[in-house]
């Protein structure tokens, strides 16, 4: 049925998924000639105006006094610390590692809505969450030849992505997600100019680079409004799976720019991520309940920074 919601609301998710992938891609690729404070500042304001003209069109700027809920606060502080920890990991790690670990974020927020709200996760789900914990150890590989602080910085990225999401899911819903995006790309753009000294300072803004970051913030907006579309187009629990293309995506983007291989351990660790979070969203539609780790794709979660 090519022709179904779900159908469409799938390519939309592959779509959106290649989008970020491809951000990720150029950003990389800028990485090369300026420091990650230095990529954020001027990404971010490509970004921040993109999408901030985008919520004034949609009338979502109409309230700016609502930016003084704390808990966009506490998004944002997740927000920007992920952005942080993912663009310096990205630096330096072949952006298939990357995003292998990334793909944890899901086990992550269910993690955390069970020890934090308190939600009823069954022993199933628990054991969903431990085996795609032992994946990410085996893309790590702490301790083991190949192993480096950045692959730790993954980890640190997932933890403030967690706490994000989880801070995402207690916002009123009277309060647009546009207003929520473009005020926390606003403030990972003013604390990426805070970060350039710290990092090593500016570096010649050449009109190569400047046209990966715009691309790369024009990328973010298509994901962002793609993964709407998706969202609203399908049912979340047959359209949350194909997040996990962003895998495909980056895997594809690391061998063909960066002449990236992934090793065994990469794709065995992978491979036990995505088929924890495959299994986990097939309990929440067998049991009924809340879909923790399918609302961890809902529009308001797409990721304005990282």
């Amino acid at each position: 049925m090519a022709s179904s919601p779900n159908f469409r609301g799938a390519l939309f998710m592959v779509v959106a998924m290649a989008g970020f992938t491809l951000n990720d891609t150029l950003v990389k690729a800028a990485s090369a000639g300026m420091n990650m404070g230095q990529v954020m500042l001027v990404r971010g304001l490509f970004a921040t105006a993109l999408i901030g003209l985008l919520a004034w069109h949609r009338g979502a700027l109409a309230k700016p006094w609502i930016g003084l809920h704390p808990l966009i606060g506490v998004r944002a502080v997740g927000e920007l610390g992920g952005t942080v920890f993912y663009l310096i990991a990205l630096a330096h790690l072949p952006i298939g590692n990357v995003s292998a670990v990334f793909q944890a974020l899901p086990l992550a927020v269910t993690m955390g809505a069970a020890l934090f709200f308190g939600e009823r996760v069954g022993w199933r789900r628990w054991l969903a969450i431990s085996v795609g914990f032992v994946g990410i150890l085996i893309i790590v590989r702490p301790g083991m030849e190949g192993f480096t602080i950045y692959s730790v910085y993954t980890l640190i990225c997932v933890a403030f992505c967690m706490l994000r999401d989880l801070a995402t899911r207690r916002l009123p819903d009277d309060i647009p997600t546009l207003y929520v995006s473009t005020f926390t790309a606003g403030i990972v753009t003013i604390s990426g100019g805070l970060l350039v000294q710290p990092m090593g300072g500016w570096s010649p803004l050449s009109f190569e680079l400047l046209i990966y970051l715009l691309g790369a913030s024009i990328l973010l907006l298509i994901g962002y409004q793609f993964i709407i579309q998706a969202m609203r187009t399908g049912e979340v629990s047959f359209i949350a799976p194909f997040r996990y293309t962003s895998l495909l995506w980056a895997l594809l983007m690391g061998y063909l720019v960066f002449a990236d291989v992934p090793d065994m351990a990469v794709l065995v660790g992978s491979a036990l991520v995505i088929g924890s979070g495959l299994y986990m969203l097939y309990r929440e539609r067998v049991v009924g309940r809340t879909k923790v780790v399918a609302e961890s794709t809902r529009p308001d979660m797409a990721p304005d920074g990282v």
